[in-house]
C-alpha cells in the first residue's frame, strides 16, 4: 500500500484493478526467474490490499462482486506466473526417480526385461548427448540399471543448472527422461502374460481353435457369449485388469440374463457400477434386492437411482414395492418418473393407489404419464380403470396412456391379484 491521506480511496476497485493490469504487463515482459519473483512479490502486496480494503458490495445479484472479481483476476495471474516458471533440473530428476521405482517395483516378463535394458541403454546414450557426463549401463540386472540412472541424477545435481541460463539444456534433459518413461511403459509386464497363461490353462482360448484375432481375448469372449458359457465370461471378468474388457463382460452378462453371473458382478454393483446393477436387473437376481433397496435412497445421485429402480422392477420382488412407492413424492421429477415406471414393471397391485394419486396430484405431466403407463403395465381391471379416467386430460401424454388403458378394458384383462 502506498502512502496517502485517504487509504479507502487508494484501495478502490479501480485502483486495485489498475495495479493488477500493471502486474500482468510486468508478467508478460518477464524474462528471468528474478523478474518472476518480482511479479510474485507484487501480487502478494495486491492480495494483502484486497483483503484489507473496504470494497463495496454488489447492489444486486446480476452485478459482479468487486472483491470476487479482483480475487479471480489475481488467481489467474498467479496461474500464469507459475506456468512461466521453469523448467527446472529437479523436474528431470523427479522423472528419473519415478523411472527407478518403476523398474524395481514391476515384475517383468523375459521379453520385458530385455526391453527395459534397451530403454535404459537408449536413455544413457541420449543423456550423454545433453550433458558432458558419461553414463553407462554395466550389466542387465536391476541394480546395474538403477545405478546408471543414479549416475545421471548425480550428474544433473553436479551441473548446477540455472533455470534462466540453462533453460534449453534442462528442457533436453526432461525430454530424455520422458523418453525413458515411455520406454518402460512399452515394456512387457509379467502380470499381463500371467493372466493370459492362466486363462489358457483353464481353456478360455480353446473356443478359438486355430483362429487368431487381435485381441484374442475379445474374440474368445464373443464366442463364449454365443455359446452361453457364463462360467468362462465370469473367469475373464475376474482375471482381466482392462476396463474395456470388464465393461464388455458386464454387457455380456446383461445380454445373457443368467443369474449364475450374480456372484461375478456383485462386487462391481457394490461399487455402484451402473452397468453391473443393470445386469443384476436383467438376470432377475433376487439376492441383489436388499442391496439395491439401500441404493434407492441415494438422492444425491438421480442417475444411479433410475438404474436401480429399473433393476428392482425387473427383478420383480414385492420387497421393493414400498421403497419405490416412497420415491413417488421425492423432489426430483425424473426420479419420481423412474420410480413410477419401475412399479409398473414390478407389477404389484399394491402400487395401484399410490400411482393413481400421482396422476391426480403431481404437477409434472411427464411424471403423471409415467404413472399412467405403470398402471397399464400392472394391467388389472382396477389399475386400468384408474388410468382410463384421464382420457380427457390436459396433457396429451396422460391422455394417450388413458386411451390405451380404456382400449385394454374393452378386452379381457387380468383378474385382480390377491395380496
Amino acid at each position: 500500500m502506498s502512502d496517502g491521506d485517504d487509504d479507502t480511496t487508494e484501495l478502490s476497485p479501480e485502483s486495485l484493478d489498475e495495479r493488477l493490469n500493471e502486474a500482468q504487463e510486468a508478467l508478460e515482459a518477464a524474462e528471468t526467474e528474478a523478474d518472476l519473483d518480482d511479479v510474485e512479490a507484487t501480487l502478494d502486496e495486491i492480495e494483502a490490499d484486497i483483503e484489507a480494503a473496504d470494497l463495496p458490495e454488489a447492489d444486486d445479484e446480476d452485478e459482479d462482486d468487486p472483491a470476487e472479481e479482483l480475487t479471480s483476476q489475481l488467481s489467474d495471474l498467479r496461474d500464469d506466473l507459475e506456468s512461466q516458471r521453469g523448467p527446472y533440473a529437479d523436474d528431470a530428476i523427479e522423472t528419473l526417480e519415478e523411472a527407478k521405482s518403476t523398474i524395481t517395483d514391476t515384475r517383468w516378463t523375459e521379453q520385458g526385461e530385455g526391453e527395459v535394458v534397451a530403454a535404459v541403454e537408449a536413455f544413457a546414450d541420449d543423456f550423454g548427448g545433453v550433458l558432458d557426463a558419461s553414463v553407462s549401463v554395466d550389466g542387465d540386472d536391476e541394480s546395474a540399471l538403477t545405478a546408471a540412472i543414479d549416475d545421471a541424477i548425480s550428474a544433473i545435481d553436479a551441473a548446477g543448472l540455472d533455470a534462466d541460463d540453462d533453460a534449453e539444456t534442462i528442457a533436453d534433459l526432461i525430454e530424455v527422461a520422458d523418453g525413458l518413461t515411455d520406454g518402460l511403459d512399452d515394456a512387457q509386464e509379467w502380470d499381463d502374460l500371467e493372466t493370459r497363461e492362466k486363462l489358457q490353462a483353464q481353456g478360455f482360448y480353446d473356443v478359438l481353435g486355430h483362429y487368431k484375432d487381435y485381441p484374442p481375448e475379445l474374440s474368445a469372449l464373443k464366442e463364449h457369449e454365443k455359446r452361453g458359457n457364463i462360467d468362462m465370461i465370469a473367469l475373464a471378468f475376474e482375471s482381466f485388469q482392462s476396463g474395456f474388457m470388464e465393461e464388455y463382460c458386464i454387457e455380456a452378462f446383461t445380454r445373457m440374463n443368467d443369474p449364475a453371473a450374480y456372484d461375478a458382478v456383485e462386487p462391481q454393483a457394490k461399487r455402484r457400477n451402473k452397468g453391473a446393477i443393470k445386469a443384476i436387473g436383467k438376470m432377475g437376481a433376487e439376492e441383489g434386492v436388499e442391496m439395491l433397496i439401500d441404493y434407492s435412497d441415494t438422492d444425491s445421485d438421480p442417475a444411479l437411482q433410475k438404474v436401480v429402480f429399473k433393476a428392482l422392477g425387473e427383478i420383480g420382488s414385492e420387497e421393493a414395492t414400498q421403497p419405490l412407492a416412497n420415491k413417488l413424492v421425492t423432489e426430483n421429477e425424473n426420479v419420481r418418473s423412474a420410480a413410477a415406471r419401475a412399479l409398473g414393471i414390478l407389477g404389484d397391485t399394491r402400487a395401484i393407489e399410490p400411482l393413481a394419486d400421482v396422476i391426480a396430484d403431481d404437477d409434472v405431466d411427464s411424471v403423471r404419464a409415467s404413472a399412467a403407463w405403470a398402471l397399464r403395465q400392472i394391467g388389472t381391471k382396477t389399475a386400468l380403470e384408474a388410468a382410463a379416467e384421464y382420457a380427457d386430460d390436459r396433457s396429451y401424454l396422460v391422455q394417450r396412456e388413458a386411451e390405451l388403458a380404456a382400449e385394454f378394458l374393452g378386452d379381457d384383462v387380468e383378474p385382480e391379484a390377491t395380496v
